[in-house]
């Protein structure tokens, strides 16, 4: 007799459960709204909640497009792209070397990051020589220090490389 309670509780308990997971969001929809981005680096803030269309992120979990009403979640971002692109269907491009996105209610992205820089300051050029000077440290006779700070300058001009390109 008491198994026969639980299920009649577990039974009018089901609706409001499956009511919940359908209220429930799972992506983003695209709409009209704009979504308030905060760019911030340590020495610079380059957007101040400004109303933006979208912005596409390097997350580690994999590239990724944030529009209005985007599920809320933190993203570690790694060495890369950001493209924001404004209302007036503007594109603009940052190299960020890495930081944080949060993706919060009511249309507001945070991005911070140490470093970051739009992408029309660098010379490919000068990238590619940098590359060589850190591939030469990363598989040289170096302390294991040296060799491992190449390894990381590597992993990030080489994200900025293919930016560039």
């Amino acid at each position: 007799m008491n198994s026969l309670r639980i299920a009649r509780a577990a039974l009018r308990a089901r609706p409001a459960a499956i009511r919940s997971v359908q209220q429930r969001r799972t992506y983003a929809e695209a709409v009209a709204d704009k979504l308030k981005l905060s760019l911030s680096l340590p020495h610079q803030t380059i957007f101040k909640s400004q109303d933006v269309v979208q912005v596409n992120i390097p997350a580690e979990s994999g590239a990724m497009g944030v529009l209005a009403n985007h599920v809320p979640s933190i993203e570690q971002l790694k060495p890369g792209l950001v493209e924001v692109i404004e209302e007036s269907g503007n594109p603009k491009q940052f190299f960020l070397s890495g930081g944080f996105a949060v993706i919060q209610p009511k249309n507001v992205l945070s991005i911070n990051a140490v470093e970051g820089y739009a992408l029309e300051d660098f010379s490919p050029e000068a990238v590619r020589a940098q590359i060589d000077e850190a591939t030469k440290v990363a598989n040289g006779n170096g302390s294991e220090q040296d060799i491992a700070e190449a390894k990381i300058e590597l992993e990030v001009l080489e994200a900025l490389q293919a930016a560039l390109k």
